[in-house]
């Protein structure tokens, strides 16, 4: 265990939920931490490409010190492709070894996710997620979008999965909504997951008619609900009733009904659920 991080690790207690600038920048330089620890040797040429495509290399100290300092200055220093060149190259850079978090590492994670996501990454994830929280420090929020659908519509499956994740510490995240609900439209699995599962974007972001469409997809495919953060905050009874439609709707077809579809209703209705629902 890093005894050094053990001793920061209050400053991440982040609430669950709770999202504003405090929360992105100090997650940011979390993960900066993480995956600095992890950047294979081999791999120096990319961690200095990170620097300069992010701004945190000359000015790493006034970052550091004074992170609102630099929020506002013009992007003229940034290199969108050098920067999407860099994004594709995390995986060739530091390959996709399990992150093997420690448990201090683990808990700050959880802190600033809201959930254990991160316990399933994979380095070249940690590292796009990071590329994408810093720059989004420096850069004006509109230019943080448009670069956000461009890495998004030009990357790779993978690519899109660690974009998706990153959301949650991107600054001004908030618009990228219409990105978000796009990617709930996907019929890749990995991809959906990425949004729907273990991430407090949605929870966090989305109006309750795309949650409860993204909550209904995840039934359709299988996904386990429990694996959606907020759910039970943001559970509604226009929720419990588009879910009892999807339920009739497929007992009526002969299909299986989703063994927790009951967490979307109300406690007190669970063991209705239970008693009416018809053998399968």
């Amino acid at each position: 265990m890093a005894p050094h991080l053990a001793r920061r690790t209050s400053r991440f207690r982040i609430h669950p939920g709770t999202v504003n600038a405090t929360t992105m920048q100090d997650a940011s330089l979390l993960l900066l931490e993480i995956l600095s620890r992890r950047i294979p040797s081999a791999a120096g040429s990319w961690r200095k490409r990170v620097e300069q495509v992010t701004g945190i290399g000359a000015r790493a100290r006034l970052v550091r010190e004074a992170p609102g300092a630099v929020a506002g200055e013009t992007s003229t220093w940034f290199d969108r492709d050098q920067f999407l060149s860099t994004f594709t190259a995390a995986a060739r850079a530091l390959g996709k070894a399990p992150l093997a978090l420690q448990a201090d590492e683990r808990d700050a994670l959880e802190a600033a996710l809201g959930s254990r996501a991160a316990e399933d990454w994979r380095l070249d994830e940690l590292g796009r997620v990071t590329l994408l929280a810093l720059v989004s420090r420096r850069l004006p929020e509109i230019e943080v979008e448009s670069l956000l659908w461009t890495c998004y519509q030009q990357g790779d499956s993978r690519e899109r999965q660690a974009l998706l994740r990153a959301l949650p510490f991107v600054t001004g995240a908030e618009r990228s909504l219409p990105l978000a609900v796009d990617a709930c439209r996907t019929n890749e699995l990995p991809v959906f997951e990425a949004i729907a599962c273990e991430n407090r974007y949605p929870a966090a972001y989305f109006p309750d008619l795309n949650f409860n469409q993204m909550v209904l997809k995840a039934m359709f495919m299988g996904v386990a609900l429990a694996r959606i953060v907020g759910l039970e905050r943001r559970r509604t009874s226009e929720l419990a009733r588009m879910a009892e439609d999807f339920a009739s709707e497929r007992r009526a077809a002969g299909r299986s009904v989703p063994a927790d579809i009951g967490l979307l209703t109300p406690k007190h209705e669970h063991e209705h659920e239970r008693a009416t629902r018809i053998p399968e």
